[in-house]
């Protein structure tokens, strides 16, 4: 029998769910930018159509190991915009 893991969390002690956000927290933290966007569902065209750019830029901004905190924050801005269960722009 299949459990969905918000069952499972209500059980646990606020401790363990306060040990286990932290944890999800950190490993977020670290996640390279492709596989956050993988994560999220999103294509490097979608993404890059939403920050109007050619897919080639998603691509170079992914691979890189120093960037300017604003062209970080966008690339993550521009992914949060999307319902992913849709592949659609949230509404404002």
């Amino acid at each position: 029998m299949t459990r969905k893991f918000a069952g499972l969390r209500v059980k646990m002690s606020p401790d363990a769910q306060e040990r286990v956000q932290a944890k999800a927290q950190e490993l977020l933290a670290g996640m390279p930018l492709n596989e956050l966007r993988q994560a999220r569902g999103l294509s490097q065209k979608t993404l890059s159509e939403v920050l109007h750019v050619q897919q080639p830029a998603i691509a170079k901004m992914e691979k890189r190991t120093d960037m300017y905190i604003s062209t970080l924050r966008s690339h993550i801005e521009a992914m949060a915009e999307f319902d992913t269960s849709r592949q659609k722009r949230k509404s404002p």
